[in-house]
């Protein structure tokens, strides 16, 4: 009992004095934690060179300001990781890619659809928008000259009208001849003559009626007359029904509906586009445009006869554009996924994953999409 009290006091003062180090270790690391996320905090932000390529409603430039909704999620991402963008307009797709790929730029940002041949070149991030290729066809097609002419000539039409013309030529020639014999007075200068005959055969040709003329002959003549009459009649019949069923066959066969009514026909892309690559895969007579006006300016004016395109493109100039004699038709083809591109091993193409996730699961990218597409039907 003598030697119990100093030992018991020993390890109580023991025991003090290791929970007030282990209390003084957790405070020091509690303010060296909060020294560094003040620092983090004060820091400035990283800024980070992004490649956009302009594709409303996903990116617009207005003032010399980027906006749209790929625009404004990658704005509020990188608020989060605290990135600063430097902007970087590219011209086509292609050549967002490849600068992607070489490194000139750090992100791509817009509607850029998520291919294996890309991914081969470049990182891209969990995807935050489901598309699709859809088409657009012009309102006011119209069945040209050019295109009756064929449609004639292919349904043997033209053959037939070919004989007419010369029937008509061999009657103006016996027509002369005969009024000439028979008529006293019938011109007698050869040119007048023969015009005169003409315009008797092209009236009953054209209109079924026959301009006054002498009846030499009595009932015989009368009669005569009535067949020629009955025979202009059938000639007007045949070529008006002819060229208004070709008309009526080209309007139809020129309706645009879906892919399979785009074989042989020219059609629009945006170059470096996943539209251009499904184009030249499908054996399509593609041109390729690099912004969507210059696409929509070949379609009104006849160059082109439909564009393919990114269905959420194509649907927000069609409705943001009523002046544009333009429609969207059919539904879509061949879905896909957009991401936000990065140079191969990215050191951001994680971070940026976690917080698209986020942006998933805290309904950011479905009131995005709502600001610019309005409510899903």
């Amino acid at each position: 009992m003598k030697h119990g009290f100093p030992r018991a006091a020993c390890l109580a003062i023991l025991a003090v004095l290791l929970v007030a180090a282990g209390t003084g270790a957790a405070n020091a690391a509690k303010a060296q934690n909060d020294a560094a996320d003040a620092a983090e905090a004060t820091a400035a932000p990283r800024e980070l060179t992004v490649g956009v390529y302009v594709s409303p409603p996903f990116v617009m430039k207005r003032d010399d300001r980027y906006t749209g909704m790929a625009i404004d999620l990658w704005d509020e991402l990188a608020g989060r990781l605290r990135l600063q963008a430097r902007y970087v307009e590219m011209e086509t797709y292609r050549e967002l890619v490849d600068a992607t790929a070489r490194g000139e730029v750090d992100v791509a940002v817009t509607n850029l659809t998520i291919t294996r041949s890309r991914v081969e070149r470049i990182d891209f991030t969990h995807p935050w928008f489901d598309a699709g290729l859809r088409i657009m066809v012009g309102n006011e097609r119209r069945v040209g000259f050019r295109g009756l002419i064929a449609g004639l000539n292919q349904s043997g039409h033209l053959r037939a009208y070919a004989w007419i013309a010369l029937v008509i030529v061999a009657a103006t020639i016996l027509v002369t001849l005969f009024d000439r014999h028979f008529d006293k007075e019938f011109p007698r200068s050869w040119r007048d003559g023969v015009a005169e005959s003409f315009y008797t055969v092209m009236s009953i040709t054209t209109s079924g009626k026959s301009p006054s003329r002498k009846n030499l002959f009595g009932w015989i003549g009368r009669i005569w007359q009535g067949l020629w009459l009955i025979c202009g009649i059938a000639v007007l019949a045949y070529v008006t029904s002819s060229v208004t069923s070709v008309m009526t066959t080209l309007s139809l066969t020129n309706q645009i509906n879906s892919v399979a009514d785009l074989s042989g026909r020219p059609v629009g892309v945006r170059t470096g586009s996943v539209a251009e690559e499904y184009a030249r895969q499908a054996g399509l007579e593609a041109r390729s445009y690099a912004h969507i006006e210059e696409a929509v300016d070949a379609l009104v004016d006849g160059r082109i006869d439909a564009i393919v395109g990114d269905a959420p493109v194509l649907e927000y100039f069609a409705h943001g554009n009523p002046d544009r004699p333009v429609a969207v038709v059919g539904a879509i083809f061949e879905p896909d996924k957009y991401g936000f591109g990065l140079s191969r091993h990215s050191e951001l193409t994680r971070p940026l994953t976690v917080e698209l996730v986020g942006a998933h699961r805290s309904g950011l990218i479905e009131e995005l999409r709502t600001r610019y597409f309005g409510e899903s039907p």
